[in-house]
């Protein structure tokens, strides 16, 4: 089976490319069946880096992977070797640098300049969210936050995801205005719409241009990992790069 990555609808340049992978196209079986991408949930370290393996083919070079903790902390890619860094967001302004983020319920958020002299990608789960990722990832950029167009790839959708009094209170206490992406389902708890969350955050930050969202990875079984659907389950890749036909004139550090 071939690699079936989603590749965004969004308003950049040429030289900015990414894709979000699926579950197709990997050699991983049982519940990490086939493209598992994460080495740290419990499937054969063989076949994981298979998995990479056969990722790698469509990019330019090997992925910035990143130990994520659901924190705010953001790397600049070219600062780094490829070896893993704690971090739960990256930023670059090189070609051939290729920012990534692995998710399975939480939402992946690609940024791009819109003259696309730089990209990054945010792995926004609810504490991310709450704790400031998107900020911190948006004031990385080395351009207005008006420049930015923003991508959010697939996360656990609205009419599913139900988190408790204290989720809904850790938006509240930032912004009153998160009250409308929570629905109330029984007593402590609510329905959470982290692309509406996302959105208020971007939003905030300065940037008017986003697009994604629609998706839900816990509905979606065929197509997408889910871990508060399936708990043992494998990871997918939301990566964002820029090739070497850069704008002319832009400015590489």
């Amino acid at each position: 089976m071939t690699l079936r990555p989603i590749v965004p609808d969004w308003n950049v340049p040429a030289a900015v490319r990414a894709l979000v992978t699926t579950r197709a196209g990997g050699v991983s079986g049982g519940a990490h069946a086939a493209l598992n991408l994460g080495l740290r949930c419990g499937d054969e370290v063989d076949a994981v880096l298979e998995n990479r393996r056969r990722l790698r083919a469509l990019l330019p070079a090997e992925p910035l992977w990143l130990r994520q903790v659901h924190g705010r902390n953001v790397l600049f890619a070219e600062q780094v070797a490829a070896a893993e860094h704690e971090a739960d967001a990256s930023v670059t302004t090189r070609p051939h640098r290729v920012c990534a983020v692995l998710v399975a319920d939480c939402l992946p958020v690609l940024l791009a300049d819109e003259r696309g002299e730089a990209v990054g990608v945010a792995h926004a789960g609810w504490r991310g969210l709450a704790s400031g990722v998107i900020e911190s990832t948006v004031a990385a950029f080395p351009c207005a936050p008006t420049r930015l167009v923003a991508w959010l790839g697939p996360a656990i959708g609205p009419k599913v995801y139900e988190v408790g009094d204290e989720v809904r209170a850790a938006f509240l206490v930032h912004d009153a205005a998160a009250a409308s992406a929570f629905v109330p389902t029984r007593p402590g708890h609510w329905l959470a719409d982290l692309y509406a969350l996302a959105r208020q955050r971007l939003s905030a930050c300065g940037v008017r241009q986003v697009g994604g969202g629609g998706f839900c990875t816990y509905s979606e079984t065929e197509r997408f990992f889910s871990f508060r659907r399936d708990r043992i389950t494998g990871r997918m890749a939301a990566l964002v790069w820029l090739e070497t036909d850069r704008p002319q004139g832009a400015k590489v550090p």
